[in-house]
């Protein structure tokens, strides 16, 4: 890998980072004004809005200008958003801010994977940024939860600068500073990206013509035999991802009961493992065998299920960094075989429009139906079964579509031998 590589890889690396500070800082926020319990996946919920209804336009702003302009740009989207809860703006308008900078951003920083390396490294290159979005997903969260631990908070305060006031009062305006200033370390290695060189054929400005060409990309990718099934798989281990990290919040505090700084750090567990079955599948997959993991996504669905039984921290950690290890393996291969089939299909930064449109709609849709389980109340455990066997089903069913694919593949192959 060259040294390109490694600055876009530090730039996402501090920007995932900070947004996922931010979350848990927005989360504290909530709790300080006394939002209703259910607002709280709703944040995550206004973060993807932005993926799903500017995904006709993303892919084409990304490969309109060389890409690490692109991401500076969106980066300092996100510093207004950070911005804006720090005026008291309400945390899911300001949060929706930092998803609106995320979506643009997200095209160009795989799409450039794509301009600078060869097919043949694309699934290292995943097993990287995967790598190191969950290592920020990690550090993120359990950083969120240090800022707003009150130990800490009350040391972050009782810092001042001489002859300047700040009016930096309360222990979620001190972790808004800090997190800001990750998003500017984000910028400047943003700054640092060299031009790949990379040209498109002139993009459209038209919104009709732009979701109009969106549609025939989003009609392309479903009809390719493994381009459905690679966005099948990631579209449904995004939404289930997504809703995990509430569940293992409020099982932490049921089940657990740990309060929010302490169960953020389980959710930086599972993403430890998430770390480590990546890694693993960037060394032992490669990409023309991708598609043999996916049984390890029925198995993670059953594996969820067994956290009902669990009420100690110590059998809790290793659990979820198995559930994490699991869903990471299975993911990784998936994400180069559909941006690979993209790639081939089409132009990278409309593939990955498309593939973020899909992946993000489950998103909002397994988190509305979370919301909703929150407000009526279910016991968590019972949230925690219907999940699993949710994922395990649909990937059982996802299976069988491909085995269905592949028997089809064989028989026109077969005619085609006999017609010669």
């Amino acid at each position: 890998m060259n040294r390109g590589f490694y600055t876009i890889m530090a730039a996402q690396f501090f920007s995932s980072l900070a947004d996922n500070a931010l979350l848990i800082a927005a989360i504290a926020l909530l709790s300080e004004m006394q939002a209703p319990q259910w607002m709280t996946p709703m944040l995550k919920l206004f973060f993807v809005l932005s993926y799903v209804l500017l995904a006709a336009f993303v892919g084409a702003f990304a490969d309109a200008f060389p890409k690490g302009k692109v991401m500076f740009i969106t980066n300092m989207i996100k510093v207004v958003g950070c911005g804006l809860m720090f005026f008291s703006v309400h945390p899911l308008l300001a949060y929706a801010v930092v998803g609106f900078g995320a979506a643009a951003y997200s095209p160009a920083k795989y799409g450039i994977l794509t301009e600078l390396l060869p097919p043949e490294k694309l699934v290292a290159a995943n097993g990287w940024i995967e790598g190191l979005t969950v290592g920020s997903i990690i550090f993120g969260t359990v950083l969120g939860g240090a800022l707003v631990n009150p130990h800490i908070a009350s040391m972050l305060l009782a810092f001042d600068f001489p002859l300047i006031d700040f009016h930096i009062d309360t222990p979620t305006e001190a972790a808004l500073c800090i997190i800001t200033v990750i998003y500017l370390i984000a910028a400047i290695f943003n700054l640092n990206i060299l031009d790949t060189g990379a040209r498109y054929a002139h993009q459209q400005h038209n919104p009709i013509k732009l979701i109009a060409d969106f549609s025939n990309c989003f009609i392309m990718l479903w009809r390719d035999k493994l381009g459905q099934i690679s966005l099948a798989v990631t579209t449904l281990f995004w939404g289930a991802g997504a809703t995990l990290q509430f569940i293992v919040l409020k099982w932490a505090e049921k089940s657990l009961h740990m309060p929010l700084d302490k169960a953020a750090v389980l959710q930086g567990v599972v993403a430890l493992g998430v770390a480590l079955g990546a890694v693993g599948a960037a060394r032992f997959v490669p990409l023309k065998k991708s598609l043999s993991v996916m049984p390890l996504g029925i198995i993670m669905g059953i594996v969820v299920m067994t956290m009902t039984t669990v009420t100690s921290v110590w059998v809790a950690y290793p659990l979820l960094v198995i559930i994490g290890a699991l869903s990471g393996y299975f993911v990784v291969p998936m994400n180069a075989l559909l941006q690979h089939r993209g790639h081939v299909l089409m132009s990278a930064g409309h593939s990955i429009a498309v593939q973020n449109f899909n992946e993000n709609l489950s998103v909002l849709t397994m988190l509305v139906l979370y919301a909703f389980m929150v407000k009526l109340n279910l016991n968590v455990n019972i949230v925690i079964l219907i999940f699993g066997v949710f994922v395990a089903s649909l990937m059982y069913l996802i299976m069988r579509r491909h085995a269905a694919n592949q028997r089809e593949h064989d028989s026109l192959a077969l005619i085609g031998e006999h017609k010669h």
